[in-house]
């Protein structure tokens, strides 16, 4: 049998994990380091490998019911290769060291067992209902396997020059920046969202380090709780962050 298909063959390589392609993320197992992944996301497997799902603890669960941020997972183990997928997004693989990352749980694909996670609260004069209220703060030392739709931009962010980005096309951050969040308007008044551009809420970096931001806004932001009149569109009451215990932290060790 003979077709170009033979030239999509896997990665020979000792990494542990590894870009198979741009949307294909390789992670090696050799019985000593479990990896989690997200529930589903695998496509194909060698080798002696066992998926669980998951126990999430009571912090977790708490979190998961409060926030609605938290991280849906599988456990893999043995001995073998495993591949994993998600809707073809591009797969993009982190080392976490002492800064730590700031993700969007829906932008994760794989981590080592290692890590530790906690959901916080983006800090923020109003707050927004969806995207950017809630994220997942990783620490430790391993990597981390993210997706994003198309081919992403990362930017740096330094003392004199900081970024602004759009809260539904950011992917994550060092979690050593410090983040403002925002809304787009008038100068002539805050209450009015800017005439017809389109633009709405945004995140402002500061500080030393990088973020990541995807060519793709998803509108209305993922997992958002839609509410009514002036005080939903800005966040505010129930639908925003001072609203649902701006501050607090919710993690996966207890």
């Amino acid at each position: 049998m003979q077709s170009p298909l033979f030239g999509h063959t896997e990665n020979q390589t000792q990494d542990r994990y590894a870009v198979q392609n741009p949307h294909l993320l390789r992670v090696a197992l050799t019985g000593h380091d479990d990896v989690l992944a997200r529930k589903g996301a695998m496509v194909a497997y060698q080798g002696l490998v066992e998926f669980d799902a998951e126990y999430q603890t009571q912090g977790q669960r708490r979190a998961r019911a409060n926030t609605g941020e938290g991280l849906d997972l599988m456990r893999c183990s043995g001995q073998g290769t495993i591949y994993f997928a998600n809707l073809a997004q591009y797969v993009h693989v982190v080392d976490v060291d002492h800064d730590g990352l700031t993700v969007d749980s829906a932008y994760v694909l794989a981590l080592d067992s290692g890590l530790h996670w906690e959901t916080i609260a983006v800090d923020s004069q109003f707050g927004v209902s969806g995207s950017g209220k809630y994220n997942l703060n990783i620490s430790g030392q391993g990597k981390v396997a993210l997706m994003t739709s198309g081919q992403p931009l990362m930017l740096q962010v330094t003392p004199d020059k900081y970024v602004n980005a759009d809260a539904d096309a950011i992917v994550a951050w060092s979690s050593s920046l410090r983040v403002q969040m925002q809304a787009q308007t008038h100068s002539s008044g805050v209450w009015r969202r800017r005439g017809n551009t389109g633009e709405g809420w945004e995140l402002s970096f500061l500080g030393q380090g990088y973020a990541l931001v995807q060519p793709s806004e998803v509108l209305p932001p993922q997992n958002a709780v839609l509410g009514q009149g002036a005080a939903a569109q800005f966040g505010m009451g129930q639908q925003g962050a001072h609203g649902q215990n701006q501050g607090n932290v919710w993690t996966n060790s207890r």
